[in-house]
């Protein structure tokens, strides 16, 4: 079995994030680190490997030379091998262009060896649309399964739950397919000292745009379907109201309540 699994350097979300003059997002100005929401796809996808007694697990991800550090990050929980497409290029593209760019990357890994099962996070924490893994599917026109709390692979098919505000639903697909997966899955493991040290051997292939046969015209932020064209940082919160309750604390309330027409 091999597993793609799709992870993205974004920035730190306990950092002081913010836009760059371009107004689109300042990653220089910040420490970034492997979204956390994909390390849930790293952690299932190697729970799936453990579980068959075999098989192979490789990254892929796009973005500027920082983006490596999520992909050592990957490595270092487990897995064999890493791909990035990395190209000036790229700077400002859109889900759209991302989708694209990932689908040919995933061509040309199919092309080495087919895959199994690509497996991404639930959404990345920088731009939280959840959309990717949908366009991926669709352009490669794969069974896409999304936001599984819990995901096995047995007999040809992969299972995931999926939970909603009323019920759970369980949904099955012949592989080869796409799985996102959410936070509801199970803690990711921590990197073991051993596997730190083993990821800096494992391999990393880069691709430009012109490996992958995409013209830059389409990708970028001249390409994106949407910008940002305004943005301003949000006003410091204000002190709150402090209620005395002296025996009327109860009728104080419902005055300031109703001032603020909360009710």
């Amino acid at each position: 079995m091999k597993i793609v699994v799709l992870v993205k350097h974004v920035p730190d979300a306990a950092g002081d994030r913010g836009f760059a003059a371009d107004r689109t997002t300042d990653r220089a100005a910040v420490d970034g680190r492997l979204s956390e929401l994909d390390e849930y796809a790293v952690e299932q996808s190697l729970q799936v490997i453990e579980k068959a007694g075999d098989g192979e697990i490789v990254y892929l991800t796009m973005g500027p030379e920082a983006a490596g550090e999520a992909l050592r990050k990957a490595l270092s929980m487990g897995g064999d091998a890493a791909y990035h497409v990395v190209d000036d290029a790229l700077h400002g593209s859109d889900a759209l262009a991302t989708s694209l760019v990932l689908a040919k990357a995933l061509d040309k890994i199919a092309a080495d060896g087919a895959y199994d099962l690509v497996v991404t996070g639930m959404a990345s924490t920088d731009g939280t649309m959840s959309v990717v893994p949908a366009m991926l599917s669709e352009r490669l026109g794969l069974p896409g399964l999304t936001f599984a709390a819990q995901l096995s692979v047995e007999g040809g098919a992969v299972t995931i739950r999926r939970d909603g505000d009323d019920a759970s639903t369980t949904v099955t697909a012949p592989l080869p397919a796409l799985v996102s997966v959410t936070d509801q899955t199970g803690e990711a493991r921590y990197p073991s000292f051993k596997g730190i040290m083993a990821a800096k051997k494992k391999p990393v292939t880069t691709w430009t745009l012109a490996d992958l046969g995409i013209d830059p015209a389409s990708v970028g932020l001249s390409a994106a379907w949407s910008v940002v064209e305004d943005a301003s940082k949000r006003p410091p919160r204000q002190a709150g109201t402090v209620v005395t309750d002296e025996g009327d604390g109860g009728v104080k309330l419902a005055e300031f309540l109703a001032a603020g027409k909360f009710i």
